[in-house]
C-alpha cells in the first residue's frame, strides 16, 4: 500500500518538529515536506506534491484560511486539515468556505490524526471536535434514551457530512456555504437526517448520532 503524501505548514519549530515525529512513527503516512508559514504552502505544494496537507491557521504573514484562497488562485489545491488550538466556530467555517477538508485541535492522538488524513485522502470531510461545548453541556441536561429505538436507517456519505456541520453548531446557511450546495437542498438533508435517525429536531440527531457512534 502507497504511503500517504503529507506536508506540514506550521510556523512554531516546536509544534512542526513534534507533529512530523508522530506521523512518522505510522506506516501509512509520509511526510514529504514543511514550510513555516502560509506565504510559502503554494510553492511548498509546487515542489513537494504532497496529497494532504496539514496547516495551522494562525500564522504570521499569511494564516492558514488566505493560503487556502490562495492555492485556489493558483490552481494547486490538494486536500487539506486545518490544525488549530483555537476551538472557534467561525474560524472553522472561513476554513471550510475556503476549501479545508478537515478541522483538528493539536492535541490530538497520532490514530485520530492518521485517522483524518486517510479520511480526507479518501475523499471525505472531517470536522473534529465536532461536538461544541454547548451540545456537550446539552448532554447532561438532557440525558436522551434511544435503547428502545430500532436501528436507524443508514445515512448517505453526504448526510454524514451535513450531520457533522449540524454537530459543529453551523445554521443551514452556513452548510450550504460549506458544501457548495443550495439552501434548499441542505434543509432536505436535515429533514432526511431527521427522519432515518428518528428524532424531531437537530440536537436530537446529534445526541442519537454520538449514540450510534456516527460522529
Amino acid at each position: 500500500m502507497n504511503k500517504i503524501r503529507v506536508m506540514l505548514a506550521e510556523d512554531q519549530n516546536l509544534v512542526r518538529l513534534g507533529i512530523c515525529s508522530l506521523l512518522e512513527l505510522s506506516e501509512r503516512i509520509d511526510v514529504v515536506g514543511q514550510v513555516e508559514d502560509g506565504s510559502h504552502v503554494v510553492e511548498g505544494i509546487q515542489k513537494f506534491r504532497p496529497d494532504v496537507l496539514l496547516m495551522d491557521i494562525r500564522m504570521p504573514k499569511m494564516t492558514g484560511i488566505d493560503a487556502l484562497h490562495a492555492m485556489r488562485a493558483a490552481g494547486c489545491m490538494v486536500p487539506s486539515i486545518i490544525l488549530t488550538t483555537f476551538d472557534d466556530s467561525q474560524l472553522v467555517l472561513e476554513g471550510m468556505q475556503a476549501g479545508a477538508k478537515g478541522y483538528l485541535l493539536k492535541d490530538v492522538s497520532l490514530n485520530s490524526l492518521v485517522g483524518a488524513i486517510e479520511s480526507v485522502y479518501a475523499g471525505g470531510t472531517l470536522v473534529q471536535p465536532a461536538i461544541t461545548e454547548r451540545i456537550l453541556k446539552g448532554l447532561s441536561s438532557m440525558e436522551p434514551r434511544f435503547d428502545n429505538l430500532v436501528a436507524p436507517e443508514s445515512l448517505s456519505d453526504k448526510e454524514v457530512e451535513v450531520l457533522r456541520l449540524m454537530a459543529g453548531g453551523f445554521s443551514n446557511r452556513e452548510i450550504s456555504r460549506t458544501i457548495h450546495k443550495s439552501e434548499g437542498t441542505v434543509k432536505n438533508q436535515v429533514s432526511s437526517i431527521l427522519e432515518k435517525l428518528g428524532v424531531r429536531d437537530r440536537t436530537q440527531a446529534v445526541l442519537r448520532a454520538i449514540n450510534l457512534g456516527l460522529l
